[in-house]
């Protein structure tokens, strides 16, 4: 629209005579710019279309507020109550009082009438030459004339914008302060600095300003307005008017098409920019940074100058993270300038990075152009086109080796990145290549990342979100290396079903009444990432925790405590569901109370194919022994009795895992059994049989107390294991040793007997016991405890309850008097019972005591720490019957004379 027909527009209005109010200026300016053209513009005339849509499409945006709408200017503001309801969501004020449903002519008057005395008298808005009748008889260019007085006002004038002064000027000097139209011209230039705008019209047609516009009100919203097309005006206009009315809450008053059109209105454009200066960024806007291809990095063989051969897959990545939104394109051309495939795969990474692959064919200089951006604008990045020298075809595949923990048969878990490293070193020139296969044969699935790592190692990374058996093939020079392709399972994110666990603490038998050493572990190496849970419940129903201790690398620790007798239920989840297996049954028997011990490394370890040694000692009790081995493999069971209440039990494993041993007395087991032993699988290059010991510490039969036992360990030609030395006293104590390694397979160990009697060493290599282990020896004892006897009838049979009983011990014999004795009397249940000793003087001891109930009842005698051969000793208490207590009833003498 010509300059000329704006000027023809603006002469139909002419500003009244100044106000006194306030608002005088200002209104003044408003009225200048009321550009109503009148018959002077034919009726059809497109800017005037573009003027009644935006003044419809901007009355509606308020009218909305209050459920009200409108189809035409020129009709539906005819009665008067939408324009009432406007101006009150405009100003914000509550009208006079009107008619609210008028029916005729007079009455729409009147509504008009107090619509517009409203805007002159409360608002200081002066109208001119429009009337109430105007809008009634619906004169449509006096309509868009008043709407333009409110446009002007209310979103132009009024609005305090942020980081504008000029709209805070007011008072009755007419020079001071801009129009409403440079007001807002001079915001949107401050904005834009970089474009030259001057107009509404013209300087806005190719839609690039609006870009910029919105760009500059929520940076980074718009960031690439500057690398549009001038050409591609629509599509411009199209994608940052959609952007601001998404995201800044600007609504199209004015359609994309009505901006480019040749015959704009500047009214409506001012109407539209009139919501800049107040939008605000929505939460969740797709900010985006400016994409600058300068930032792009790309690396890798594909795009070295020297290095690649034909016919040999080779690979490079582009990173795009640091270049803003963009996509990548690549272009190969082979030496004869035709364009060869190439294959650009983004791996959705944290990087943002491309694996581009290509196959060359022929020999000579290849280009990669490698160019980013968007469709409309691409670039080429930092040193692109690159010149790739592709040279003969050569190289060994078989002498490739491949490791790391993405070709291992399990433990890749889904989603989770991976990775295996390629040696090269032996094989000559080329590179190697990755195909991985998902579980339906489809090799787009899982995509690889493959770099060079140093001159000879290739590390291929991957990542797989199904789950199944995957095939790995690694090629060199298209052929499969070694190994290739790996069969790899890759498993949920938590499989409780590959949970597994280990541990007494488990075992269906075995568990006694306040046993301290029911501990089990739970191991999550292979199930995936979860969190397991335990949890017991005793006899009548009651749920005890377990606290599970995180050992790392997936293994959980679990131990409790049972204090009632009866079958107890452990459950165990992972990730919220029960493992295999689970829920397990523990039947927990009485405390029991047994001298017999065991000790060595058979109940800890052992290698598949050598025996695995442990030593019993009966501490004098003679009841039966018995010993069960549970485990993946049938294992033969022998017993040699070294004739001193010890015997030494060996068995030999066939298969690798965990097993249990049950070491039973009287058909029951001992404390601590069943034993969880772990058996690893045979290592050929361990030999514990080749193991040599000697030296006094591990032949004496006079030690002394306190002082040094020496022996040596001669290992050099057992293989590489660890070795381990336990010397045990007599007691079942554990005497600590110091191993001192001198050199290659070489130990000086030594240790301090602390107390008399019999010793045994035991030394095991690779947790297997050496040819001659176990190596007893003595600390002999200054007094001999096997004289010290008990008697009397509180040690024999025919014991009552409740009645009061006493025996003897006699130390006379045993030589080193003034030495202590000590005892203990408890019941089945593990009660101590009272008792009395008097010292008699002459090395005897008096010891009365009295059994409360019929039942079993163990006594043990120690002198000097030791308990005695004749220790513990068990009595059998019967009920007592008192005669003197039964009352008989029903036999009177009358009741015999009867008869």
């Amino acid at each position: 629209m010509t300059e000329e027909s704006n000027r023809m527009r603006r002469s139909e209005f002419s500003p009244p005579a100044s106000s006194d109010q306030d608002h005088s200026v200002t209104n003044d300016k408003e009225i200048q710019q009321v550009d109503i053209m009148e018959d002077m513009i034919a009726d059809d005339a497109v800017w005037k279309r573009i003027q009644q849509n935006t003044f419809t499409r901007w009355t509606n945006e308020h009218l909305k507020k209050i459920n009200m709408h409108i189809q035409s200017l020129e009709t539906d503001l005819e009665d008067g109550l939408r324009l009432i309801g406007l101006l009150q969501v405009l100003s914000g004020k509550i009208m006079p009082k009107h008619n609210k449903k008028p029916s005729f002519r007079s009455q729409k008057l009147e509504n008009v009438s107090v619509a517009l005395k409203f805007l002159e008298k409360d608002e200081g808005i002066k109208i001119v030459n429009i009337d109430s009748q105007a809008i009634v008889d619906r004169q449509l260019k006096l309509i868009l004339g008043l709407i333009w007085h409110l446009i002007l006002h209310y979103s132009i004038s009024m609005p305090v914008w942020e980081g504008d002064e000029s709209g805070t000027k007011q008072g009755n000097d007419k020079d001071k302060g801009p129009t409403p139209k440079q007001r807002l011209l001079n915001w949107v230039q401050n904005k834009v600095p970089e474009l030259s705008v001057s107009n509404f019209t013209s300087d806005w047609k190719d839609g690039r300003t609006i870009g910029a516009l919105v760009d500059s009100v929520a940076p980074g919203l718009c960031p690439d307005w500057q690398d549009w097309n001038p050409k591609e005006a629509l599509q411009n206009a199209s994608e940052a008017m959609t952007l601001a009315d998404d995201w800044l809450n600007v609504r199209q008053l004015i359609k994309p098409e009505e901006i480019v059109n040749p015959n704009i209105d500047e009214l409506s454009m001012m109407t539209y920019l009139s919501q800049y200066p107040s939008a605000k960024l929505n939460p969740g806007a797709p900010i985006r940074e400016k994409t600058n291809p300068n930032r792009v990095r790309c690396y890798g063989p594909g795009l070295e100058s020297s290095g690649c051969s034909v016919g040999t897959p080779v690979q490079f990545t582009v990173e795009t993270f640091s270049a803003g939104t963009g996509d990548v394109q690549v272009v190969l051309e082979n030496p004869k300038g035709k364009s060869e495939e190439v294959e650009v795969h983004f791996n959705n990474d944290r990087n943002l990075t491309y694996t581009c692959s290509y196959n060359p064919k022929l020999e000579g200089v290849y280009t990669v152009k490698v160019l980013f951006g968007n469709e409309r604008h691409m670039l080429h990045v930092p040193r692109s086109p690159f010149n790739v020298n592709v040279d003969k075809p050569s190289g060994d595949a078989s002498k490739i080796l491949v490791f790391g923990e993405g070709v291992k048969p399990n433990g890749i878990i889904t989603g989770k990145q991976t990775y295996f490293d390629i040696s090269t070193e032996h094989a000559g020139k080329g590179v190697p290549d990755v195909v991985i296969l998902d579980p339906n044969g489809d090799r787009q699935s899982v995509p690889v990342k493959l770099r060079q790592i140093n001159e000879n190692v290739w590390r291929c990374e991957y990542s797989s979100n199904i789950v199944g058996l995957h095939s790995v093939n690694v090629f060199f020079n298209r052929e499969h290396v070694p190994g290739s392709p790996f069969p790899v399972e890759v498993s949920p994110v938590c499989d409780p079903k590959k949970v597994k666990t280990s541990g007494r603490g488990l075992q269906p038998k075995g568990v006694r009444v306040d046993d301290k050493t029911c501990t089990f572990w739970i191991h999550t190496e292979l199930a995936g990432e979860g969190i397991p849970e335990a949890k017991l419940i005793e006899p009548g129903g009651g749920t005890i925790p377990i606290h599970l201790k995180d050992l790392g690398s997936g293994k959980y620790e679990g131990k409790y405590v049972p204090t009632k007798i009866g079958r107890y239920v452990a459950m165990i989840s992972y990730g919220g569901h029960e493992i295999l297996n689970s829920p397990f049954q523990i039947q927990v028997g009485p405390k029991r109370f047994t001298g017999v011990r065991a000790y060595g490394p058979g109940l800890r370890g052992g290698m598949v194919n050598h025996p695995a040694k442990f030593m019993v000692d009966t501490n004098g009790e003679t009841g039966a022994l018995g010993f069960q081995i549970e485990g993946p493999g049938q294992s033969s069971i022998d017993c040699e009795d070294f004739g001193n209440m010890t015997c030494q039990v060996s068995y030999l494993p066939v298969a690798s895992g965990d097993y249990y041993v049950h070491i039973l007395a009287e058909d029951e087991d001992i404390e601590e059994s069943p034993f969880f032993v772990k058996i690893e699988p045979h290592q050929p290059d361990v030999h514990p049989e080749l193991v040599e010991c000697n030296g006094r510490g591990l032949e004496a039969q006079d030690l002394v107390l306190n002082q040094p036992a020496e022996f040596l360990v001669d290992a050099h030609r057992a293989g590489t294991a660890p070795l381990q030395v336990e010397v045990m006293d007599e007691k079942g104590h554990s005497v600590p040793v110091d191993v001192d390694k001198k050199g290659l397979g070489a130990y000086k160990c030594s240790y301090k007997p602390k107390n008399h009697g019999r010793h045994s060493v035991i030394v095991s290599y690779g947790g297997v016991s050496t040819k001659k282990s176990p190596y007893r020896v003595q600390a002999p004892n200054p007094f001999n405890i096997s004289k010290v006897s008990v008697n009397g009838p509180g040690v024999e049979s025919g014991l009552l309850s409740t009645v009061p009983t006493k025996f003897v011990i006699d130390t006379r014999a045993s030589g080193q008097g003034d030495q202590a004795v000590a005892l203990s009397i408890q019941d089945d249940k593990g009660k101590a019972i009272p008792y009395h000793v008097q010292d008699n003087g002459d090395d005897t001891y008096s010891v009365e005591y009295t059994a409360p109930l019929p039942g079993k009842y163990q006594i043990r005698v120690l002198f000097d720490d030791d308990e005695i051969p004749q220790s513990p000793m068990s009595v059998i208490v019967q009920p007592h019957l008192d005669l003197s207590n039964v009352h008989v009833q029903g036999l009177e003498p009358s009741e015999f004379n009867k008869y």
